[in-house]
């Protein structure tokens, strides 16, 4: 006999090892023979003929289950009769319609007097009556169950049910019949109706499309508009599945992810409904979340090595900007609340090991005791703060710090589990912990872990948070060395903390202060412990490559000298300023303001992007540019007669033309509805200054307009705005004024697959960065010493002025220039390196504690020295003559296949004087012209001739442009003109192939072109009568 490659052999397979499963009853240390503990159900064929298309529920299982757990219930609600079974029935399909099959399950519904559960959740170990209740669940899966009442109608390949309640469907495909995962999501969209009762929103929790290689999943049947994500593993950094030696590469589904206790724990932890509200209409939509696999697999992987190796490690969590984090980390947070000692975290089979089960509850401890978030994204933590109230089980469970220490202290008092802070407050309220709390275990979530950590803030947090908090002994006083010693230890990362830092940027501090060490030859390198990378998110269609639509847009000036003499100037910085100069320019603000705006009309909502919904970001480098830009793309939207606006953001009241402005004040709305007001119409393009560039999600962002310089970690975050997938969403694109391609390719090449630290610092620099200090003889080991004990004894300001003034005054004499310069550069690399290192070394220094004290008093004193600034006046010199851009080519930036090793951070040196080049004024001016000048073309002559004479008289002979400019407004003149300048310059298709190609590719010219040709001609004509 054959091997069968069918659907249907696939089919028997999946059904054949489910059934397979059965429950592992494990005796527990202690017990008397015959008592036992119930792991898991088993899953039971189910039979195509008891399912009920009227209620779409498997009836003969339902009723099972409720004759079997609740017989009172049955025989109260008298579910023996056909009248009263249908009366029921009716009930649960409206409440399956209302609150979904997720919450109906987990909190059963209410039926006249009774309330009648549908799911037993998992037990907590030691609870001999609820594992009993659990091992009466009913997980069975069917074949070919005839869902519609529609005869004709293809029988649905699989569905799983829970109790009688169906639960996930599947459609499964064979690669060897030739057929794949993609035709059965087909199927779904072209076969299965979304009206059909099985499949309407909330009945089920999910859809799996299934071949032998590949496995996705949709939560809202829509026919042609469903939404299929991928739940694969990821193989390679990459998307797919990892070879499997065992089996077919997709086995992990149903060996692993539907195994009775893993489903169950999806349905308690995961799974849910939530509802989103209009601020504006107050309308609700409902949206239904089922994780992905890296969501589930991250925080199963957590939660099994926090149980079994406890408080006080480290995790860093490497997840692709877009993969979901916030909802990774509303998993994690209230599951870990709930982690106890002597418990199984998950198991992904029914095989429960007994050495895994306590039987004295009393014995299992809480991991721990509560659960610090904290998240950059203020935008976030109203999110987050939701996600979790909705599995928490009672509200006082959570608090959110909206207004400080205080109410920190409150939430610790009252048994908060979970606490959620942003950023921006949480240095603040870990001052404010008080002594009586630094003995309980933490769990710190930390979102986005780059941005969060940093010297002080880090320092502040373990100081917190620290398990061995020095008092003062009632007969003898704290020294000197033991507070040095306490404060040493307090920097380092604590043992009753853990943190599970989430970013999708690591950089070399975050991963060698989260990462797991592994030593690679003389090298200790380190790793994230979990990724899921941006390669795999991009090649699964999670998120979407900012990269394969990136154009440079090449700024082109002419300068002129102003004044008669030739003086010298400082080169590099003369450079500068003359680039900040044209690009401030009026004029070159408006032409840029043009070419995006005519850019985003033509190219982006011409062409029905995210169904005509795309939405712009500006970026821009300064908040006067940003506001200098947003008043000219509104007056050149309003000049174009488009019907959509403009949106500036930035922070603070910025002082401009002389008044004091705000972003509410200009966008005429509060600043918080900035993100809603700007997915409504007319809003098209959002102008920002550092803002929105970092954990704003908005999947109709299509298009970045970049005038700002981007580098590093910055310009992946930026230009990673564009990533959200939508189901309309195709393709992005960048159009970049200020930074070329190998700029922005060396930014993303570290994050595209795993990032590794290549190695750890060398904590030796902080020996002879010391030396190289103590040489200068700025300060006396004296000076240190007093100073450290002084201020740790609590004394006043004035008794440490002295001490340090007389450190500044040696420094002023004794040093020239240039050892100021070192001397001052040195010590703050000191403190900065120190401030690091002593919350990863395994041992102290007191004499780099004491030292690290004294420099971050001494250093804010010293005075910088004063350097002339040998380019000022430069500005007054010269003048723009002209000024144009030209659009280059539209690349793909293709990174290379291979992990992004980063260096560990520097141990920085002593900065140093720069001399300056001094040049004349004309040589100056010379050099940018020719770096910024213009087109090289091959006879320039010819083409100066023709833009200058030829082409201007030829527009200006044309009759509809000549009767505008004498009959109508300047408006309609310009018109005319333009399609006057589009004729003349097909008549030079043959003669002139270089100055058509350039006008017809590149806008910036056409556009610049145009102005000039407009400008020579509309003057000549006589006014309008």
């Amino acid at each position: 006999m054959n091997t069968d490659t069918s659907e249907k052999g696939l089919e028997a397979l999946i059904v054949a090892h489910l059934i397979a499963s059965r429950t592992v009853n494990v005796k527990r240390a202690g017990e008397r023979q015959g008592d036992y503990f119930a792991a898991a159900p088993g899953y039971v064929q189910g039979d195509p003929a008891d399912f009920d298309r009227d209620h779409a529920v498997d009836r003969a299982k339902l009723l099972h289950f409720l004759r079997t757990t609740q017989p009172q219930v049955v025989e109260r609600l008298r579910l023996t009769d056909d009248l009263a079974l249908r009366s029921f029935l009716h009930r649960l399909q409206g409440e399956l319609a209302r609150r979904g099959v997720v919450d109906v399950l987990r909190k059963g519904i209410s039926h006249q007097s009774d309330a009648v559960d549908l799911f037993y959740g998992t037990p907590t170990p030691g609870n001999r009556q609820a594992a009993e209740r659990f091992q009466q669940n009913i997980f069975s899966i069917t074949r070919q169950v005839r869902y519609s009442k529609d005869e004709s109608r293809l029988a649905l390949d699989l569905c799983i049910f829970v109790n009688g309640l169906p639960f996930a469907t599947f459609e499964l495909k064979n690669s060897l019949t030739k057929q794949t995962y993609s035709d059965a999501i087909e199927q779904y969209k072209r076969d299965r109706d979304p009206k059909e009762l099985l499949f309407q929103f909330g009945r089920c929790a999910v859809h799996f499309a299934v071949d032998d290689q590949q496995v996705w999943m949709c939560t809202h049947l829509q026919g042609k508009q469903s939404w299929f994500l991928p739940f694969n593993q990821g193989f390679n950094d990459g998307a797919g599945n990892p070879p499997n030696p065992r089996g077919l590469a997709t086995a992990y589904l149903w060996e692993e992810v539907l195994q009775p206790r893993s489903l169950a724990n999806i349905i308690e932890n995961f799974a849910q409904i939530v509802e989103e509200e209009d601020s504006k209409s107050k309308r609700k939509k409902r949206k239904q979340i089922f994780p992905r696999y890296h969501q589930l697999d991250v925080v199963r992987t957590l939660l099994a090595d926090a149980q079994q190796r406890g408080a006080g490690q480290r995790y860093l969590i490497q997840h692709s900007a877009g993969s979901g984090k916030s909802n990774s980390i509303t998993w994690l947070a209230h599951q870990l609340v709930e982690l106890k000692t002597g418990q199984v975290a998950w198991e992904p089979s029914n095989q429960v090991s007994s050495k895994n089960l306590v039987a004295d509850t009393a014995a299992q401890q809480p991991v721990f005791d509560s659960v610090i978030v904290v998240t950059d994204r203020r935008n976030l933590d109203k999110q987050i703060r939701d996600n979790i109230r909705r599995f928490a089980q009672v509200s006082a469970v959570v608090g959110a710090v909206t207004e400080g220490s205080v109410q920190l202290r409150q939430f610790l008092q009252e048994g908060k589990k979970i606490i959620i802070s942003t950023v921006q407050k949480f240095p603040f309220i870990l001052e404010e912990l008080s002594d009586q709390h630094r003995g309980r275990r933490f769990a710190i979530i930390i979102d986005e872990a780059h941005s969060s950590q940093g010297g002080r803030t880090t320092a502040a947090m373990h100081a917190a948070l620290a398990a061995n908090a020095t008092a003062d002994d009632a007969e003898e006083e704290a020294s000197i060395e033991d507070i040095i010693n306490h404060l040493m230890e307090t920097r380092r990362m604590l043992p009753n903390a853990s943190y599970f830092a989430f970013t999708a940027t690591p950089k070399n501090k975050t991963l060698e202060l989260f990462g797991d060490p592994v030593r690679v030859g003389d090298a200790v390198q380190h790793r994230p412990f979990h990724s899921y990378t941006m390669k795999q998110a991009i090649q699964e269609g999670f998120i979407l490559d900012v990269l394969t639509s990136y154009t440079p847009v090449a700024s082109y000036y002419r300068l002129t000298k102003t004044v008669e003499d030739d003086p010298e100037f400082d080169v590099k910085k003369a450079q500068r300023k003359l680039r900040r100069y044209v690009e401030g320019n009026a004029h070159a603000i408006r032409e840029k303001a043009e070419i995006m705006v005519d850019h985003f009309h033509d190219r982006v909502l011409a062409r029905q992007k995210i169904g005509g919904q795309a939405r712009s970001m500006v970026v821009t480098g300064s908040i006067r540019h940003a506001i200098d830009c947003f008043f000219a793309v509104q007056a050149y939207l309003i000049e174009r007669k488009s019907p959509y606006r403009a949106i500036v953001a930035f922070s603070g009241e910025p002082e401009y033309n002389g008044k004091k402005v705000t972003e509410a004040a200009l966008n005429g709305f509060a600043s918080a509805l900035i993100p809603e007001r700007f997915r409504e119409d007319p809003y098209r393009f959002l102008i920002v200054a550092d803002k929105f560039q970092t954990g704003y999600d908005e999947p109709l962002l299509h298009t970045m307009y970049v005038d700002k310089v981007l580098a590093g970690v910055k310009a992946v975050q930026t230009l990673s705005r564009l990533n959200r997938a939508h189901p309309q969403k195709r393709d992005t694109f960048v159009l970049d004024f200020v930074n070329d391609v190998d700029a922005i390719e060396a930014a993303f090449a570290p994050y595209y697959r795993t990032t590794i630290l290549s190695g750890e610092t060398d904590p030796n620099k902080l020996h002879d960065l010391k030396a190289d200090l103590d040489g200068y003889q700025v300060y006396a080991n004296d000076d240190v010493e007093l100073l450290v004990e002084r201020y740790l004894k609590g004394a006043d300001r004035d008794q440490l002025d002295p001490i340090l003034d007389r450190c500044v005054a040696t420094y002023q004499v004794d040093l020239d220039e240039e050892g100021q310069v070192a001397f001052k550069g040195k010590a703050k690399a000191f403190v900065r390196t120190y401030n690091f290192l002593a919350a990863v070394l395994p041992y102290t220094n007191a004499a780099w504690e004491k030292l690290a004290i004294f420099l971050s008093f001494l250093t804010p004193k010293l005075p910088a020295p004063q350097e002339t600034d040998l380019a000022s006046g430069i500005l007054e010199t010269i003048d723009m003559e002209s000024y144009r851009v030209e659009v280059q080519a539209t690349r793909t930036i293709a990174l290379a296949d291979k992990d992004g090793a980063i260096d560990p951070v520097p141990v920085g040196d002593a900065g140093r004087l720069s001399e300056p080049e001094l040049d004349l004024l004309s040589s100056i001016v010379r050099a940018f012209n020719e770096q910024w000048g213009n087109i090289e073309w091959k006879d320039s002559d010819k083409i100066h001739r023709l833009i200058t004479e030829e082409i201007p008289a030829a527009v200006a002979q044309d009759t509809a442009y000549a009767n505008a400019r004498k009959n109508a407004d300047r408006a309609t003149a310009r018109i005319e003109h333009d399609q006057a300048l589009q004729r003349v310059m097909l008549n030079f298709l043959t003669v002139q192939t270089e100055l058509f190609r350039e006008f017809s590719n590149n806008p910036g010219f056409k556009k610049w072109l145009a102005d000039m040709t407009f400008m020579l001609t509309y003057e000549q004509a006589e006014p309008a009568a």
